[in-house]
């Protein structure tokens, strides 16, 4: 299978549980819920999307014959530090591209793997983190994995739903949008009236990384 990926790169992981930690990001070209393209992003299934995910022309990006290609790839990206390697794969939707050969080659060059997923497809098995971010009006059938990671303001989102889902972390960011202060408000309110949830907000936006 040929890998298409927009970019890769060291960087920290900068949300949910993870934030913080030093990780290679591997962003799949492509994704279920809306082309990538502006002139089609009002007819798409999730409309807020701040991620160029078009193409294979980003930083470290490219098409890899196979998996021990990316996965090599991703070790180059890492460097010679020691200490727990994590690989980050987002989109787009990483779940289109991710199959077994890619996940048991990670493994094999010692990385832990985190999805960031829209949670429309199934995650394959042998990851080691799933995080599952819903888009209102969408049929979520992942609705289990370690952490359930909400952009907000959504209407037509069932909370009470969500909360019945079996992860082990429930967060809501603010979307970042015009209305940022507003969304950030609107979470911050809501997580105060629903402790199961935490706040978690795009850490590497505020301190420069991507």
């Amino acid at each position: 299978m040929t890998y298409a990926v927009k970019e890769a790169f060291l960087t920290l992981q900068g949300e949910g549980a993870q934030s913080g930690r030093r990780s290679v990001f591997i962003r799949f070209a492509g994704c279920n819920l809306w082309s990538g393209r502006e002139v089609d992003r009002e007819t798409a299934d999730c409309r807020f999307c701040d991620t160029d995910f078009v193409g294979t022309d980003g930083d470290g990006g490219g098409k890899f014959t196979d998996a021990a290609a990316l996965a090599d790839h991703a070790a180059l990206l890492w460097g010679e530090a020691d200490g727990p390697r994590l690989a980050v794969m987002t989109g787009g939707e990483p779940v289109l591209q991710i199959d077994a050969a890619l996940i048991d080659a990670l493994h094999d060059s010692g990385f832990e793997i985190a999805v960031e997923t829209n949670g429309t497809l199934p995650a394959p098995a042998g990851l080691d983190w799933i995080c599952v971010s819903p888009k209102a009006g969408t049929q979520v059938v992942q609705r289990s994995g370690s952490e359930l990671k909400l952009v907000w303001p959504q209407d037509g989102l069932d909370l009470d739903e969500l909360e019945s889902w079996d992860f082990r972390h429930f967060f809501l960011q603010p979307m970042d949008c015009a209305e940022r202060d507003a969304a950030l408000a609107q979470a911050v309110e809501l997580v105060m009236e629903r402790p199961k949830w935490r706040l978690t907000l795009q850490a590497h936006k505020y301190i420069g990384l991507r």
